[in-house]
C-alpha cells in the first residue's frame, strides 16, 4: 500500500515541509534510501545523511535545523523515533498473521492453548503448559510441562522455558541433583528474544512480570523474577532468585549475584556486575562490580595511573632501604 506525506503527517500528528503529495510503501534507513521509501532522522550523528538520501519522505524532529535544503519531503514531529516506532506497529497491524498450530508442532494433549495463537514449526509444548490468547510462538521453541504463558506474548524461535534450574547439593560422591518443582510464569505482553532461557524454578515460580521486553541469548535462572516493564539487552544474566524491579533497563552481558534485589527503575549499564541489592529509584550503575558512574569514572581514570604509580612507589621503597642501610651503618 502506498501513503502520502499528507496521510502519514496526520497519523504521526506533524507538519509537512516540501510536497505533501509525496508517497511511500516502504522502510528504509536514511543512508539506504531510495525513492518511494520512508526514513527518520533522530541521532545527530546522521545529520548528513539527510542532504544525500533518495527516500521520498522523512521524519524529523521539529527543533532539528538544516543547513541547507534537501531533497525528501519532510515530516516534522516532536519525537522522530517515536513517531517512526507508531508507524512501523501499523505496518506489522497490517500485515496478515499466522494463527494456528502447524502441522510440524508438538502439543501435548493436556496443553491449553488460547484463541488466536500460533506455534511454529519444530515448537514443543508440553503436558499442562497454558498459552494465552493472541501468543505468538516462533519455531523450535521448547516449554516444558506446567508453564503458563500470558496473552499477546512473543517467544522467538529457540527459546527454552521451564528447563531445570541450575541446583546441585555437593556431597562426598560429587553433586546430587536437586529435583527442580517449580514452574515458570510469563505474563501479558511480554516479548522474549530468541535463544533465551528461563529456567523453572526449585519450588514455587520463576516469574516474568507484565510488558517486559527480553532480547536473545539472555539466561534467567531458576526462581527468579522480573518486574513490570522492564527491558534487558542481549547476553545478560540472572543468577537464582535474583529479583528485578519495574522499569529497569539492562545493558548486554551484564550479570547479576544471585538472591539479590534490583529496585524499579534502575539502570544497569553494558557488562555490568550487580553483586548486592541496589539502594533505590532511579539510580545508575556501570562497572563491574557495579558502582556509581563518578566513582566509576574517578577509579577509571585512577587505573590507567597505576603503573606509573607503581614504579614510583617502587622507587621510594629503594630510597627507603638505602636510607635504612646508612642509617644501620651509623
Amino acid at each position: 500500500m502506498e501513503f502520502t506525506a499528507k496521510q502519514i503527517a496526520e497519523f504521526v500528528e506533524g507538519r509537512v515541509e516540501g510536497n505533501e503529495n509525496a508517497t511511500v510503501s516502504d522502510f528504509a534507513k536514511i543512508e539506504e534510501g531510495k525513492e518511494g521509501t520512508l526514513s527518520f532522522l533522530s541521532n545527530p550523528k546522521y545529520t548528513h545523511y539527510i542532504y544525500e538520501t533518495k527516500s521520498s519522505i522523512v521524519l524529523i524532529n521539529e527543533d532539528v535545523e538544516l543547513e541547507k535544503p534537501v531533497e525528501p519531503t519532510l515530516i516534522r514531529v516532536k519525537n522522530a523515533y517515536e513517531s517512526v516506532a507508531r508507524l512501523l506497529q501499523l505496518y506489522e497491524q497490517m500485515k496478515p498473521k499466522k494463527t494456528g498450530v502447524d502441522t510440524l508442532a508438538f502439543v501435548s494433549p493436556s496443553a491449553k492453548i488460547g484463541k488466536d495463537v500460533y506455534v511454529g514449526p519444530f515448537t514443543y509444548i508440553g503436558d499442562n503448559v497454558e498459552v494465552g490468547d493472541g501468543t505468538r510462538i516462533f519455531p523450535n521453541v521448547t516449554i516444558y510441562e506446567g508453564c503458563k504463558i500470558g496473552k499477546n506474548v512473543t517467544i522467538h524461535a529457540g527459546t527454552v522455558i521451564g528447563a531445570d534450574g541450575f541446583g546441585f547439593a555437593p556431597n562426598q560422591e560429587g553433586y546430587a541433583k536437586i529435583p527442580q518443582i517449580g514452574i515458570v510464569i510469563i505474563e501479558d505482553n511480554v516479548e522474549i528474544g530468541a535463544n533465551t532461557c528461563i529456567d523453572r524454578s526449585t519450588m514455587g515460580q520463576t516469574i516474568i512480570h507484565k510488558g517486559v521486553k527480553l532480547d536473545n541469548l539472555i539466561q534467567v535462572a531458576h526462581n527468579c523474577e522480573i518486574g513490570e516493564n522492564t527491558v534487558m539487552s542481549a547476553q545478560a544474566g540472572l543468577a537464582g532468585s535474583t529479583k528485578i524491579g519495574a522499569w529497569c533497563m539492562v545493558g548486554g552481558q551484564a550479570g547479576f549475584s544471585g538472591h539479590i534485589k534490583v529496585a524499579d527503575k534502575t539502570f544497569v549499564g553494558a557488562q555490568c556486575g550487580v553483586i548486592k541489592d541496589t539502594k533505590g529509584n532511579g539510580e545508575t550503575l556501570i562497572g563491574s562490580p557495579a558502582m556509581d558512574p563518578k566513582m566509576f569514572f574517578k577509579a577509571k581514570a585512577i587505573y590507567s595511573k597505576l603503573p606509573d604509580m607503581y614504579r614510583q612507589i617502587a622507587a621510594m621503597q629503594r630510597e627507603i632501604d638505602e636510607m635504612k642501610k646508612k642509617l644501620s651503618s651509623i
